[in-house]
């Protein structure tokens, strides 16, 4: 096992620039997911330290070596890929235990290896079948297997649930989740699913157009976003976001566009008629009797134990999540509170959170 260090690692396809000086430490043993839309630069940020593309600029650690220049299969690492890429041709086995054929393995060694990475993913009774012969869950843990024989120093997952649907996409994150648990190896897994990186992450690297927004520990990300990208990003349902004016009168409150007001919380470092974005998430507003905010619901999503309702307010349409069945049908006008405690405050031009003082 080892760390993984990017100190200003850049990434430049031509004149265009798709990744913006990286800097990111992975410590020992660490799971971390990399997480952000399409395009935001986070697959390619892992392909750069498996060493299937090359470095712009910056360095790449694997423990206290550079890899900059070195082989991908020489660094250590070892890879699983969302397109499982296994060998037709070959059975489980075969496919799981090739790597180390090719390093010239004695068979003893390849057969243990193998026996011991078939029993912790439950491949046991698979070992003789082709690929063919799999479904897709267990494609994929023949896949996981073929990384987990090697030993490496650092794991790398591509999307690797993505070919999966839901169900079978909740249980092998579970499994991944468990198997880390056990080998405590170094992992880099990237994904654009919020879900996995919130229930699988020992910490998030959120990603957004070639840059880092923030790095930190799933909750720590859900409660204290750095900004309005990931606030928006994380957390599903996702967060509310409210355009309003400061206004001070004995309390701050936000002015909306349709004249209704709410408390916000004591102390923000916001001039009376400032701008700013309240961000509220779905299961912190409360459908109340005496709320200082009125709305109207649109749309009605009973869930069973929960209920998900579309409502308007001050032209915004917001989600709220309430446990239960409230009852409430679409055009009903219903009063709505949020405490200053669950509040979110962003400068609507940076982008950036506001803390109160």
């Amino acid at each position: 096992m080892a760390s993984v260090t990017l100190e200003k690692v850049k990434k430049d396809y031509g004149v265009v620039r798709v990744l913006n000086e990286v800097d990111l430490k992975i410590a020992d043993g660490e799971f971390v997911v990399l997480v952000g839309p399409s395009g935001c630069g986070k697959s390619t940020l892992l392909r750069m330290i498996a060493g299937l593309e090359e470095v712009s600029g910056g360095d790449i650690r694997i423990g206290e070596r550079v890899v900059n220049d070195v082989a991908p299969k020489d660094r250590d690492i070892a890879m699983v890929f969302q397109s499982y890429a296994l060998y037709p041709h070959m059975n489980v086995s075969s496919n799981m235990g090739f790597s180390l054929m090719l390093r010239k393995a004695d068979k003893t060694s390849i057969e243990t290896r193998v026996d011991g990475a078939a029993k912790r993913l439950g491949l046991e009774p698979l070992l003789e079948r082709l690929p063919r012969q799999l479904s897709g869950g267990q494609r994929q843990r023949v896949a996981m297997g073929r990384a987990i024989v090697r030993d490496p120093q650092v794991f790398l997952f591509d999307e690797p649930l993505s070919n999966l649907d839901a169900k079978l996409r909740t249980h092998m994150r579970t499994e991944i989740k468990a198997l880390h648990q056990q080998l405590k190896t170094t992992s880099i897994y990237v994904t654009h699913d919020q879900t996995e990186a919130m229930t699988m992450a020992d910490r998030i690297v959120v990603m957004h157009n070639g840059n880092v927004q923030q790095v930190g520990a799933p909750l720590e990300l859900y409660d204290k976003p750095a900004n309005i990208f990931v606030a928006g990003f994380i957390g599903s349902p996702a967060m509310n976001f409210l355009q309003a004016t400061m206004v001070r009168q004995n309390i701050g409150q936000a002015l909306f566009t349709d004249g209704q007001k709410l408390r916000l919380p004591d102390g923000l470092p916001l001039q009376e008629g400032a701008s700013l974005t309240l961000g509220v998430r779905p299961e912190d507003i409360r459908i109340v009797d005496d709320g200082p905010l009125k709305a109207e619901v649109e749309v009605v999503e009973p869930l069973g134990m929960s209920t998900q309702y579309y409502v308007r307010v001050a032209g915004e349409q917001l989600r709220i999540y309430a446990i239960g069945r409230p009852g409430l049908a679409p055009g009903q006008t219903v009063r709505l509170a949020v405490e200053p405690a669950v509040q979110h405050i962003f400068d609507p031009e940076s982008g950036n959170r506001v803390e109160a003082g």
